[in-house]
């Protein structure tokens, strides 16, 4: 059997998305901004997409700018507008458990002179309101903060995170990478009061290589790519049309019967989790602490599971499961393929001696109970034989 538990890296493409794209590619391939037909019609697609992502939004089109993906969302929206508004300000905020499309750009925007607070969270991987209200000041012009944390699901409240900062000082941006959150929450900005929304097409079966930003009418942002101008300027590049094409589609889909989708999602996680604590030596990170383990498991994201195992490697853990074909991560795939420590499980207080011994299980619409059945019984077999090693 073949257990595809990484859906955080990424996940399969719908085949309704393939399918259209390979129908845009071949057929409605004209370049968006030729004035012919052949570019009226591949401007209509990328319309059709705004439509789709706008209403899912709650938001206008004009307010939707696709991009290659969600790390450049994200440079976008921290460089863009640091720079339009540079001078009411040189402080940003964010945390020590982005992704490192955030981190890296905060990183970039020091040594430009801007001034950045890293912000701790608590043991389940959450801002504290009162961490953010303490760190705010009239310096202040943005801050990031992750809607889920890509490693260990964790979710910010940032509804109230938003009305943090806009209650302190209405001005300063607020921006949320929701590459993990998109496609298992709605999302309404302008009603929480966020200026700025990276999304990714690959996180919800639609292509690589495509994603896409909301940023608020109101919103001043310099770009970041420059050239012909597309996009009203904003971002510049003859437009990926059948990616475009494809996140629309997938968004749509991913979209509809939300709620059962998640529901079905939590009882998968419940199941594994509940597993999972039940094996010695197992500990799963990033849930709230609560008397009632179901009602702590619906606290966090729907479809990622941090999981430590004492007395084994990661990397070792997580060859030998795919020596049976099941497919995990050992933290972000998103960075690179050399094991590192994870900044996010030290930022949560992690048992040192768990730091190299965690594994994310990511699920997806697509994934099954019996997909989950497997993993665990080849969990249960190979622990006992891999610890008896490790010891050796």
């Amino acid at each position: 059997m073949r257990a595809y538990l990484d859906n955080s890296a990424t996940t399969r493409t719908f085949d309704e998305v393939t399918e259209y794209m390979s129908h845009v590619m071949k057929d409605v391939f004209g370049n968006p901004s030729s004035m012919h037909m052949c570019g009226v019609n591949a401007e209509r697609e990328i319309r059709t997409a705004k439509e789709a992502l706008s209403r899912i939004f709650k938001a206008r089109e004009k307010e939707i700018v696709f991009t290659s993906g969600g790390t450049e969302s994200d440079n976008l929206a921290l460089i863009g507008c640091a720079n339009a508004y540079r001078r009411d300000g040189m402080h940003l905020i964010t945390t020590k458990v982005e992704h490192p499309a955030v981190l890296e750009t905060m990183k970039h925007l020091e040594e430009s002179g801007f001034t950045v607070t890293y912000l701790d969270v608590a043991k389940d991987g959450r801002v504290d309101p009162k961490t953010l209200e303490a760190a705010l000041t009239e310096d202040t012009i943005l801050v990031s903060i992750m809607h889920v944390n890509n490693e260990i699901g964790a979710v910010n409240n940032v509804e109230m995170l938003a009305q943090t900062v806009k209650s302190y000082k209405p001005s300063i941006l607020f921006h949320t990478d929701a590459v993990q959150s998109f496609g298992k929450y709605n999302i309404y900005p302008e009603r929480s009061k966020i200026d700025l929304v990276s999304v990714s097409a690959h996180k919800i079966h639609g292509p690589k290589g495509v994603g896409a930003l909301y940023v608020n009418e109101k919103v001043k942002i310099k770009p970041v790519i420059f050239g012909g101008g597309q996009q009203k300027g904003l971002r510049s590049g003859t437009e990926n049309v059948p990616g475009i094409a494809g996140l629309g589609l997938a968004a749509g889909i991913i979209y509809k019967d939300l709620e059962a989708k998640t529901v079905r999602l939590y009882e998968l996680k419940e199941y594994f989790v509940n597993a999972l604590c039940g094996m010695e030596g197992v500990f799963v990170n990033g849930i709230p602490e609560a008397d009632d383990r179901s009602a702590a498991i619906r606290m966090s994201a729907p479809h990622i599971v941090s999981a430590s195992f004492t007395g084994v490697r990661a990397e070792v853990l997580l060859h030998a499961l795919e020596e049976k074909e099941i497919y995990v991560s050992s933290g972000s795939a998103c960075a690179t393929n050399k094991p590192s420590i994870s900044a996010t499980l030290s930022a949560i207080g992690l048992d040192r001696n768990l730091l190299d011994s965690t594994l994310r299980f990511s699920f997806s619409v697509e994934t099954t109970k019996e997909e989950l059945e497997y993993t665990l019984s080849v969990i249960d077999d190979i622990l006992p034989m891999l610890r008896k090693y490790t010891r050796g």
